[in-house]
């Protein structure tokens, strides 16, 4: 398990990648370090359990969240360590919830392969979710920082409770809007923020700046999710394809069904309930949703959303000094948006 990469870590972007590659990029000498901690941490006697953690964290994916703890680290000249191992117990918390939220949504494919809990079953998937977030605890401890090991900890019983309003939400066509985002606010945009903030704590920095991180990671957060609830109706482009219409077909309502129920004639109103209340769906009916989330201009309504946190990310460096990270931090939240489209 490593990254792709040829470039090492504080040398200048190259411009022919996207800014998450670029990211990997400069980031990849530190990357390499955490992914034998990865490794490391992984290990266990009961064989099933590296099976299957590995299977998971092999899959790929552009591991935006522990590259967003290296950034921030060398961005703030942090010359210790202790980002390495918060680095790798935030890739084992996103991987565990991945874990737990597929046997939750009864997912059959992650990244494009079979999910873990369909190669294996719901329980080896549940306990050894468990089993990462135990071994990311012991990450944080390693850390030697009780405010970043707070952080950390906060964020994951904060990830906890955003799944479960999702799971009560699921299938309540009066769900506002106020609370579609704290949803999200909780079961992405925490982790997001703890991933930024911990390095600021780690560095010795003021409230203020540790504030700033966490305002950072919490508002990329927050477009990441928007932009993938747009994409699973397919993006601005209206595309349908493999990973699109999970989210419908499990009756969640995200913010462009939200905007198109709020918006919706006494007919489409019945559809919506029909189709996400009553779960009765049937061929073509999720076309259908499409067409009405376009007709309300809901995907549209959402980027808008998106880009106005993105923005809030890019303002929340703005007051630390000038250097590539920061640049690649900032480059990164208008391509969280840029995958709308």
């Amino acid at each position: 398990m490593s990254l792709d990469t040829t470039v090492t870590a504080g040398k200048a972007p190259t411009a022919e990648l996207n800014a998450a590659e670029r990211l990997a990029d400069m980031a990849q000498s530190d990357m390499r370090r955490v992914d034998a901690l990865i490794l490391d941490r992984m290990g266990s006697p009961v064989p099933l359990i590296p099976k299957l953690a590995r299977y998971l964290v092999e899959a790929g994916g552009k591991r935006i969240r522990p590259l967003i703890t290296l950034a921030t680290a060398r961005m703030l000249s942090y010359e210790g360590d202790a980002q390495l191992k918060l680095a790798a117990a935030v890739e084992f918390i996103h991987t565990a919830t991945l874990l737990h939220d597929d046997v939750v949504d009864e997912s059959d494919l992650r990244r494009g392969r079979k999910s873990a809990n369909i190669v294996w079953g719901n329980a080896p998937s549940v306990l050894v979710g468990d089993f990462l977030f135990a071994r990311a605890f012991m990450l944080m401890v390693d850390a030697e920082s009780l405010p970043a090991l707070h952080s950390l900890s906060r964020a994951a019983s904060v990830i906890a409770e955003g799944e479960v309003r999702q799971l009560a939400a699921t299938g309540d066509v009066n769900v506002s809007e106020a609370s579609y985002r704290a949803i999200i606010e909780a079961k992405t945009a925490a982790l997001f923020a703890a991933a930024a903030e911990v390095s600021g704590i780690v560095a010795n920095r003021t409230e203020d700046e540790i504030a700033a991180l966490d305002r950072y990671g919490r508002e990329i957060g927050l477009a990441f999710q928007l932009v993938d609830d747009m994409l699973d109706y397919g993006g601005l482009s209206a595309t349908l394809g493999k990973k699109t219409g999970d989210d419908f077909r499990e009756g969640k309502v995200t913010l462009p069904v939200t905007i198109a129920i709020a918006a919706a004639n006494d007919e489409e109103r019945a559809f919506w309930t029909r189709v996400i209340a009553d779960k009765d769906q049937k061929d073509g009916d999720f076309e259908h949703a499409l067409d009405l989330i376009t007709k309300h201009g809901a995907l549209q309504a959402t980027l808008e959303a998106a880009r106005t946190h993105a923005a809030n990310a890019r303002e929340a460096l703005s007051g630390f000094p000038d250097n590539v990270w920061k640049t690649a931090l900032t480059d990164l939240a208008d391509f969280v948006v840029e995958r709308a489209h």
